[in-house]
């Protein structure tokens, strides 16, 4: 063997780097997406099962699960708006101070970078030249990402919260309307409550497959807090159905 020939480099089945999947980039988008379906179907399945209860016809589960579902969809996106804009705003105020803050005393800001950095294990000459590198490309960002927390990943997005949170519960708000309106009246209640559970339990396993959370715990959290949730109504429902 010659010594002064290039070491080959032995391939090992470990060695190779695997692409990491990150969830935080979708965490907006589907945690206002698997609320609002979640919202829709016990929202509605509640709703239809407290007015069939009450033995008030198909006509009354009719109207009560549309008006449900239009006011849930419109509740949901106006809500999810409204929180995330205040969140939104309070992101652009941060900002502004640390803007005001860079233009009055850009010295003290870096100072304070390499400061975070240190915290967090940097050595501190390195730490301060890796604050003065990133501030000279982009001072408000570096500050607004590693001192304040705020980046393009887990930035507030009103309308599209909005957005996925009404049509996400205007989907699962269909599940128990449909399944009422394809059932005999006699069977209303067993088959809303069946497929309604079903579909819970379903969105909480993939929303916790989607998160990287166990699957089952998930399933069951969801499952658990809904069947409370339809029984509670359904014995409202029946107790004012007698009552009537």
């Amino acid at each position: 063997m010659n010594p002064d020939a290039p070491v080959a480099a032995h391939s090992h089945p470990h060695s190779h780097a695997h692409p990491h999947v990150h969830r935080t980039q979708r965490s907006g988008w589907l945690r206002a997406g698997v609320l609002g379906a979640n919202d829709g179907v016990l929202s509605v399945a509640s709703l239809v099962l407290g007015v069939a209860a009450a033995h008030s016809g198909e006509t009354g589960v009719f109207v009560a699960g549309v008006a449900g579902l239009v006011a849930g969809a419109l509740s949901m996106g106006a809500g999810e708006y409204v929180s995330v804009s205040s969140q939104a705003d309070t992101e652009r105020a941060d900002l502004e101070v640390e803007r005001l803050a860079l233009a009055s005393d850009f010295d003290s800001e870096r100072k304070e970078l390499t400061g975070i950095y240190i915290r967090r294990g940097i050595d501190p000459d390195l730490a301060e030249k890796v604050a003065a590198q990133l501030m000279a490309h982009d001072a408000l960002g570096a500050h607004a990402r590693d001192e304040i927390g705020i980046s393009d990943a887990l930035s507030a997005r009103p309308l599209q919260a909005a957005v996925t949170s009404a049509i996400s519960f205007s989907l699962g708000g269909l599940v128990p309307l449909v399944t009422a309106l394809a059932i005999p009246e006699r069977q209303q209640i067993p088959a809303v409550a069946a497929v309604s559970l079903l579909f819970l339990a379903a969105l909480g396993a993939l929303a916790a497959r989607a998160g990287g959370a166990s699957i089952l715990t998930g399933a069951t959290r969801v499952l658990t807090w809904g069947a409370l949730a339809m029984a509670a109504t359904t014995a409202v429902g029946a107790a004012f159905g007698a009552m009537l």
